[in-house]
């Protein structure tokens, strides 16, 4: 089973390699030759059959991965899960929704004209998690939805691939705090992302988190190519909640910042 759930994450990793080339970087820069581990790997969806969270979801459970935390971002219209292998080296997995029902018409429109795209047989298929769009958009259709929701206009442009990997900052050699592993990625030329400041959680709430602002990348939309946000990559330093325990959730306040390193405003 983890042989299993290690090639995904081999796949789904030279998938976002093909439009995050920084994160090569991050690796030669942070590793130093040495294996660098990911704490959680990302994922976007809509909340419409058949493609909505608990679809997705099923691929992790079917593979070994049992549910974790629940969490809702009001001012982003999202609900997300994480998801956790009994395996500790495996990464864990967070899993967000945009809760389309609470935006225009319009939007829903859009959203669900790519939606009836896919197939159900597409999303049991093994390679969906880095499928791509099954759909093809206009660029203004595009900046239509990004006036609305980041988030949707990221799907549009970007579909089915992971939007970020996360380095764990605990299993770093040679850093031990997050504020150093940012000091080196500025040094070498980063931007990270600051909204809500460029660390955002606190040994209090057991998780500190950051990212750099995500690549551009050139997408074919319907009736031209554009570049824009693409994928970034996140570093997370884990606290104990009980002696030799580290936390495994998420923070809803700082991952509600984490998903504005895509911002493409």
């Amino acid at each position: 089973m983890s042989q299993q759930v290690e090639v995904l994450f081999e796949n789904l990793w030279q998938d976002y390699l093909s439009r995050t080339p920084s994160a090569k970087k991050v690796h030669q820069i942070l590793g130093e030759g040495h294996p660098i581990v990911n704490d959680h790997v990302a994922f976007r969806t809509f909340d419409i059959s058949p493609v909505g969270l608990e679809v997705l979801a099923q691929h992790f459970l079917d593979l070994g991965y049992k549910e974790g935390g629940d969490y809702h971002f009001e001012a982003k219209k999202l609900r997300a899960k994480h998801f956790e292998h009994e395996d500790p080296e495996l990464p864990k997995v967070f899993i967000s929704e945009l809760m389309t029902a609470e935006f225009s018409d319009e939007l829903q429109s859009k959203v669900k004209g790519m939606v009836a795209q896919v197939s159900a047989e597409d999303t049991k298929k093994p390679d969906f998690f880095y499928s791509g769009t099954h759909w093809k958009v206009s660029y203004a259709d595009y900046q239509s939805l990004l006036e609305e929701s980041e988030y949707a206009a990221w799907m549009a442009a970007f579909g089915y691939c992971a939007n970020h990997f996360t380095v764990s900052v605990n299993q770093l050699p040679g850093y031990k705090t997050l504020e150093q592993v940012n000091q080196k990625l500025k040094d070498n030329g980063f931007k990270l992302n600051t909204s809500g400041g460029e660390i955002k959680g606190s040994p209090e709430v057991y998780l500190e988190q950051s990212s750099t602002m995500a690549d551009r990348h050139p997408v074919e939309f319907s009736d031209k190519t554009v570049e824009i946000p693409s994928c970034f990559y996140e570093f997370a330093k884990r606290y104990e909640i009980e002696d030799g325990k580290l936390y495994t959730g998420f923070v809803a306040a700082s991952a509600d910042k984490i998903f504005e390193s895509t911002n493409a405003k």
